[in-house]
Parts: C-alpha cells; structure tokens; sequence
C-alpha cells in the first residue's frame, strides 16, 4: 500500500506533522484497515503518547489476522516496556542523590470509588503488567492496604507514575514514623481551662502534658486482638499428636489516638491501661456509691464516656477508624513490621504483628493529615 509506505518515510524522517496528515486521510477512507491501525500506534509512539500506542498494539494483538501486523504490535509492545523500564530505572538513580532515598518505605493504595474500580484496574494493570482481575483484587473500596515495601527513593518513582495515572496513592518513610513522638496516656489529670495528661515517653519517664483542644489534628482509633491460648483435641490424629495448642482472640482492646502536629507527638490511650480510678472520673455516678459498694459502671462504659468527651471537643477533627482493614492487608509483612516500635503496653505472651501494624496505620494518618 503506497500511502503507507508515505506514512513510514514520514515517520523514519521525523516528519510527525506530515505522517499525522497521511493517517488522517487513510483513517478516513479505511478506518478498519489494520495497517493504517499499525502505524497510527507507530505514530504514537514516535511522539512519546506511549498509553495511547500500547492500546493500539494490544487491541491488534486480539483482533489482527495478518502475521506480519500480529508480529510488529507484538515488537511495538515490547518497545513500550522497554522505554518505560528504562525511564524508569534512570528515575530510580536519579533519587539516588537524596540521602533519604534508601531508607525503609511503604507505598499505600488508597480506596477508589466502585465506579472507577473498572478504569482503575485497566490502568494498574498496565503499570503492573498484569491483568485486569488480578490488579482489581488489589484495589480497595474502604480503607488503606499496604501495596510494597522497598527504599523511598524507588516507592517515590512507583508512586509518581501511579498518580499520573490518577491512582490515589502515597508513600512514605518508616523513618519519619519512628521520629514521631508517642507519649501513652495513664489518666487524664483535668479537661478545664484545658485538657492536661499524665502519660509516659518513648523512655518510660512518667510526666504531665496539656494541650489546647485546637491543637488536635486528627483523631484515630482501632482494635487490637487479645489472644488467648487453648487446647484443641482431635482424636482423628496420630496418638503423638492429637493434642494441640491453638491461639484464638479472647477480646479486643480499643486504642485512641490523638495527633498533636505542633508538637510532633501522638497522645495513646488504651481501654486496657488507663488508670480510671485516677484523675477526672467519666461514671457520673461514682460519688453516689458507698465506698464499700460494687461498682456499677465496667470499664468499657467509662471507656465510652470518655471518647464520647473527646469526641464532643474534637468534632472538628477527622476521625480515622479503617484500621482493621489496614491491618489486615500488612500482617504478613513481619520483617517490616519488626522494625517499627508498637508504643503498646499490652500484656502478651508473644509478639503480635498487629501493635506495630496500629503504630504503622497511626503513623500513616499523621504524615498523611
């Protein structure tokens, strides 16, 4: 076909407006011919619109019946990963400059609409070269999932190209999570003229902070799994082993974060540690009880009453609670999860992923915010 021939004269000559005006007029007179496709895509891709080629080459791969059209998108398809691989090993080296560019990082998928999941998942499975369903599983509808781990520099360059492509997302340093102080609440001392806590450092140190209600951010809370141990009996075993321990989560403590960003801190209370016997009293009906009498109130509903105070001074500021859902997408991270420090004072038999995880979501929100 002469004109086509035109067309890859114009092209090899980087005469992109002449070639341009070639393909307008064969698309018009054969819009279905596919070699007028072909190098509409070659056309894309020789002025750099590399998404718009890669659609051209793939529709050719599953609708082409001529070898040789079959053979030059599938080189054209090749072509396009190798000039994205390499932009972006050269983005990758380029950070390499930045002295934080190697520290310990996390790159966070955000939750997309329902609607736009069909886009979306087209969209990452380009950047993930994989297919559609498998990058859909990926994508949530609420709450954060923990996408990859790696070096900050190189997340960076992962995330910039997932926001070009409008794939929320965003990552960031474990190092600056670690930075931030976290000081566990004991009991809060008074709420008037302003709220003042009694609480513990990073180091243990027992003292008193007041803050004003303004400088609270956000809010953030989750429940952290309390595990007990049992014993499971299964006569369908061998006589050696029909006895087994097996961990089974008994209760949940609820943790409830505040963020002071003036300060860089992190104020934690925890349902199971706070000293509701100390400070400002949250059952309305303490004084009326006999000293020797039974308390009416449990703990869970103190508990309640004093997020309710919060919560009523703190409307305000965001509240993050997609915890759980978080967590669940990091808990097999454990060798990163081991690097972070939890400021979780629960009394367990054996580590859990889960307090570093709450630390790591808490983290997130503060950066994020």
């Amino acid at each position: 076909m002469k004109e086509i021939e035109q067309v890859a004269a114009a092209l090899d000559r980087q005469d992109y407006r002449g070639a341009a005006k070639l393909l307008k007029q064969l698309q018009k007179q054969s819009p279905q011919n596919p070699w007028v496709k072909l190098y509409i895509g070659r056309w894309y891709e020789a002025t750099d619109q590399l998404e718009s080629a890669e659609k051209v080459y793939r529709k050719l791969l599953q609708t082409a019946s001529h070898p040789k059209i079959i053979g030059q998108a599938r080189d054209g398809v090749k072509r396009l990963e190798a000039i994205e691989q390499q932009r972006r090993q050269d983005a990758i080296a380029q950070t390499k400059a930045d002295p934080r560019s190697g520290e310990p990082a996390v790159l966070i998928l955000e939750p997309v609409e329902p609607e736009r999941k069909p886009e979306v998942a087209k969209i990452l499975a380009r950047l993930l070269k994989t297919d559609a369903y498998s990058a859909r599983m990926q994508l949530q509808s609420r709450g954060w999932r923990l996408y990859r781990t790696g070096e900050f520099g190189e997340l960076g360059v992962y995330g910039r190209e997932m926001l070009d492509a409008d794939i929320p997302v965003f990552w960031a340093s474990l190092a600056d999570i670690d930075s931030l102080h976290v000081f566990r609440v004991s009991h809060i001392q008074s709420l008037s003229p302003q709220p003042a806590v009694v609480c513990r450092d990073e180091t243990d140190r027992l003292g008193a902070l007041s803050f004003d209600w303004s400088e609270v951010a956000a809010r953030v809370e989750g429940l952290l799994p309390l595990f007990v141990e049992t014993m499971d009996y299964d006569p369908r075993r061998q006589k050696s082993d029909r006895f087994r321990h097996r961990k089974i989560t008994q209760d949940y403590a609820k943790i409830y974060d505040l963020h002071l960003p003036g300060r860089r801190s992190i104020l934690r209370l925890c349902d199971q540690t706070y000293e509701f016997q100390k400070g400002v009293q949250f059952n309305p009906d303490a004084a009326a009880e006999a000293p020797t009498s039974p308390t009416r109130q449990t703990a869970r509903l103190q508990w309640n009453r004093l997020i309710e105070t919060f919560d009523l001074n703190l409307e305000t500021a965001p509240l993050w609670s997609e915890f759980t859902p978080f967590a669940e997408t990091t808990l097999d991270y454990t060798q990163l999860l081991s690097r972070i420090t939890s400021h979780v004072d629960l009394e367990r038999k054996t580590e859990t992923p889960w307090d570093p995880a709450f630390q790591l979501y808490s983290g997130l929100v503060y950066l994020r915010e």
